[in-house]
């Protein structure tokens, strides 16, 4: 009976982060701005997301770029786009505010709603007639209800104040829906991705296990990976990883793209991949970690899938060994197939996996000081001597090229990864 309801709530979800634009998702060589207020600075979600792009390849040449702000709002935003962001060109762009639209009261339509509607408005129709293919307008998240203005001394402080902003974050994410509705882009809800599972979470883990942030809206990774499914959602990722297929009968395999079979003997597999599934890390009861949270959310189901089916086995059960872990599964699931992400977790991936996450890391590392300290900056002083305009166009233009090479490092650290599946 749980299994079904978090399924079911799990459905809603995905139906909620659907675009609106109808089968609007990326295509190849699309460059993506991922802009938001600190919790976009923080550089996690972001770096999920472009970790995914990268390595789970839903479309080819798929370029990432971070715009986080810390402390700002959509109308923040709306007044830098033009110098900031614009100008690099970017084909797609995925937006997350309203955390600090609130103002962290009771919400009031006259000051936060009025605000905020017209400002995410106008940031989409900037998006519009600077010729983005794909807009996703992101709600709000969510404050953590045993974190957000905690006080030791008064335990129904932090529920009492949680509750009442996560009213203004509703508010607000009907609003964003609202928008981008109206303008025909899509909608990535946020706010339920993060706060429908997080009861679910902390009934299992204890009130002591954020999803929301030890500050109750700074995520750590846990609440991050919500974000970022919500967000892959929108922008049409089908999460079709790969399939292996393996007749045991016969002594053959085959694999779909991303996936060459190099040998295949005595149910032994040797395979090479150049398309990575989705890989999860840390001890699942700590909220730094990825690997807890994903029991409550259906990411693997949906965007991770990398499949594995097997036929010809003898007897009713097969034992499937993948890296350092085993396990066994019903020949009739095998036949069916099974989704190898979601059941090793630790799996031959993991390791390339992290050396491409950290050449991703050092790339928006360097984004944050490039468009907050620089490009940013170079606007205003661009204004006071306009005579100078080529020598900024110059420095914009050697930044934009630093950040490129990093990328490309990120995207070069995605290696062909060798890996074998023993089937006894």
């Amino acid at each position: 009976m749980r299994g079904r309801l978090v399924v079911g709530v799990w459905l809603a979800l995905a139906a909620a982060v659907a675009c609106f634009a109808g089968e609007a998702k990326l295509q190849e060589g699309d460059f993506v701005a991922v802009i938001g207020d600190s919790i976009t600075e923080q550089k996690q979600y972001s770096v999920f997301i472009e970790d995914y792009l990268l390595m789970c390849q839903p479309a080819a040449k798929l370029r990432v770029m971070q715009f986080g702000w810390g402390g700002e709002t959509a109308g923040g935003f709306k007044g830098r786009m033009a110098n900031d962001c614009l100008p690099l060109k970017p084909t797609v762009a995925t937006t997350c505010y309203g955390m600090n639209d609130g103002g962290y009261r009771p919400f009031d339509e006259n000051s936060q709603g009025k605000s905020y509607r017209e400002n995410t408005k106008a940031i989409v129709q900037e998006f519009k007639k600077a010729g983005l293919r794909l807009i996703v307008v992101g709600s709000p998240g969510a404050v953590d209800t045993d974190f957000f203005r905690r006080d030791p001394k008064n335990p129904e402080a932090a529920p009492k104040a949680a509750a009442m902003y996560n009213a203004t974050l509703a508010k607000l994410r009907d609003i964003a829906e609202e928008v981008a509705k109206a303008e025909g882009v899509a909608f990535a809800n946020v706010h339920n991705a993060m706060f429908d599972t997080m009861a679910k979470a902390k009934a299992k883990y204890g009130k002591d296990y954020n999803v929301c942030g030890g500050d109750g809206f700074h995520p750590g990774p846990n609440g991050q990976l919500l974000m970022a499914y919500a967000f892959l959602k929108a922008l049409g990722c089908d999460g079709d990883i790969g399939t292996i297929t393996v007749d045991l009968a016969a002594g053959k395999a085959e694999a779909t793209d991303g996936h060459k079979v190099l040998a295949c003997k005595d149910g032994a597999v040797e395979l090479e991949s150049t398309r990575y599934p989705f890989c999860f890390f840390g001890d699942p009861k700590d909220p730094n970690a990825t690997s807890g949270i994903i029991e409550f959310c259906s990411f693997n189901d949906d965007l991770n899938r990398l499949k594995l089916v097997v036929k010809g086995v003898k007897g009713d059960k097969a034992k499937v060994a993948w890296g350092k872990a085993s396990k066994e599964f019903a020949a009739a699931d095998l036949a069916k197939g099974i989704n190898l992400a979601a059941e090793f977790i630790d799996n031959p991936f993991c390791d390339a996996f992290k050396k491409v996450d950290q050449a991703v890391r050092a790339q928006q590392q360097f984004e944050t000081p490039m468009i907050k300290d620089l490009i940013n900056k170079l606007g205003s002083f661009q204004k006071m001597v306009p005579e100078e305009a080529e020598a900024f166009d110059r420095i914009r233009a050697a930044v934009a090229k630093k950040d490129k090479a990093l990328f490309d490092a990120a995207a070069a650290a995605v290696a062909p990864v060798k890996h074998t599946i023993k089937i006894e």
